[in-house]
């Protein structure tokens, strides 16, 4: 195993850069602890045994926490393969290489009090239910779905599959509630199950839904959310072209997931 904290200098014989043949997680730290740890630690396990690189010992993914300090910071952990292979054909036996990035972390306060717009994105996520569901280093359609726009008022781009199906936005996940009910978009075909998604399953009865982006616009609250940033509700969504489909005015509901999710990651819940 090959660990360091300095992300820079990769071999350029290996496969994360060469083929995104690995994984990375994203871990907010209070105070040098992890908040979601079991949860980033069981997807990097799942996202290791489906493409079949040896996980590291847990103490040497906790090794960079010894190095956070006080305060708000963010953990980037980035798994390769390791170096080998012929091509795309992977070493029998693969020396995965580990790096890491500690970060400072500031959250985007004024989204939780105030919410955030959104847009609808243009590209589709192709469907490959292999990978779904993993944090994989293959993140393209995530980087041309973000050039859509540069406009500092949207926040954030909400994007469909190849067959029409709401999956997530750029990098957060999605929720909303429809008829009272709270539901997320289903991620057996492609998408990220986030951490704070999760989390959120496992403690309240959101159901995992097939859904269209026209959806969105009948639901009685929306909120975009991920495990460093927390819950963002959603006041407006426009079209791909930046034109409004939908307002919405904050409500105790939003507070109410966001009191859930931000009790999770140590987040103060907006007055």
């Amino acid at each position: 195993m090959d660990a360091s904290g300095t992300p820079s200098g990769w071999p350029l014989d290996d496969r994360g850069p060469a083929y995104g043949d690995g994984l990375f997680e994203t871990v907010l730290l209070r105070d040098g602890e992890p908040r979601l740890w079991a949860e980033h630690l069981a997807r990097l396990a799942r996202g290791c045994r489906v493409l079949g690189i040896p996980l590291p010992a847990r103490a040497e993914l906790e090794r960079p926490l010894a190095e956070a300090g006080e305060g708000l910071a963010v953990l980037k952990l980035i798994l390769t393969r390791g170096s080998g292979g012929r091509g795309y054909l992977p070493p029998t036996e693969p020396e995965p290489r580990l790096r890491w990035q500690l970060l400072p972390f500031s959250p985007a306060a004024e989204r939780w009090e105030t919410g955030v717009r959104v847009r609808h994105c243009r590209l589709r996520f192709g469907i490959q239910p292999a990978l779904a569901g993993l944090k994989h280093l293959n993140r393209l359609e995530n980087v041309l779905a973000r050039a859509e726009w540069s406009d500092a008022d949207t926040a954030e781009g909400l994007l469909c599959d190849s067959e029409g199906c709401l999956v997530e936005a750029t990098c957060m996940n999605l929720f909303w509630r429809r008829d009272g009910r709270l539901e997320t978009p289903r991620l057996d075909r492609c998408g990220v199950a986030g951490t704070l998604r999760e989390a959120l399953l496992a403690r309240l009865p959101i159901h995992e839904v097939d859904a269209r982006p026209e959806t969105l616009e009948s639901v009685e609250a929306l909120w975009l959310g991920n495990s460093v940033q927390g819950l963002w509700p959603v006041i407006r969504l426009d079209d791909a072209r930046g034109q409004a489909l939908r307002h919405w005015t904050i409500t105790p509901d939003h507070r109410a997931l966001q009191a859930e999710a931000h009790d999770l990651l140590g987040h103060p819940l907006p007055a």
